[in-house]
């Protein structure tokens, strides 16, 4: 079935104009179609179209499921942008699709990077969001300094991963089954010593993602991933 997203399906029976022009100029879609739309809060709403017009299509809402494919777990990731905007884009829509509560861009010391289009960003989840059938969007904080992010969230357990040869354990040691989580990412330059001290001191553990230096992203979605199959045991 057609999955759509409208964040005022509760008060409002028309889809937006992007998603009218989806549903009747590209899906030819008509009066008594079923269809399901999501509100990227944990919303899925099975519904039929009343009225297929291309820049305003009507339905009507038969049925709704509240908390649609909710985890019992939280992920948030804190990551770097990458030098190449199309690395980080892929990086979120990628940990969309596994599953992913949670995104803050940090600059870091070593960061290439400070700048990022969220309005682009936004598009991405909600396209990737859509395309992995998610009823609950990830929340795409604005971008803040390390020092920021330290002071201003936690988890039940943090961590950072980093690349030096300093004390540190596997990731896959290191996570327990628990209700929330934290991982920071750092950029192509890695986190400089005194951030990871920092991050230390603030009760984040050093991790390693493993015996690969990885790019940024793929790191970003190693750890997405590593997070759900814990709690697929």
């Amino acid at each position: 079935m057609h999955l759509f997203y409208s964040p005022s399906v509760e008060t409002e029976h028309i889809l937006s104009e992007e998603e009218s022009a989806h549903a009747v100029r590209v899906l030819r879609l008509k009066t008594g179609d079923k269809i399901e739309i999501v509100d990227g809060v944990g919303g899925l709403y099975k519904a039929i179209i009343t009225n297929p017009h291309p820049k305003h299509c009507e339905f009507e809402t038969l049925e709704k499921i509240s908390d649609f494919g909710k985890n019992d777990f939280r992920i948030h990731i804190a990551i770097a942008p990458t030098k190449n905007i199309d690395r980080f884009e892929w990086f979120v829509e990628k940990c969309t699709e596994i599953g992913i509560h949670e995104i803050t861009p940090i600059i870091c010391r070593y960061s290439e990077r400070k700048v990022i289009k969220p309005e682009r960003i936004e598009k991405i989840i909600v396209s990737s969001s859509k395309q992995s059938y998610k009823a609950l969007f990830p929340k795409l904080n604005p971008v803040c300094s390390f020092n920021e992010f330290i002071k201003n969230y936690s988890a039940t357990q943090m961590f950072i991963a980093h690349c030096y040869d300093n004390e540190k354990v596997t990731f896959q040691q290191a996570i327990k089954k628990q209700n929330d989580y934290i991982v920071m990412i750092g950029p192509e330059g890695d986190f400089s010593l005194e951030e990871i001290e920092l991050a230390r001191h603030n009760n984040y553990a050093p991790i390693s993602l493993g015996n690969s230096r990885l790019r940024t992203e793929t790191a970003g979605v190693l750890a997405c991933h590593t997070i759900h199959l814990k709690h697929l045991v």
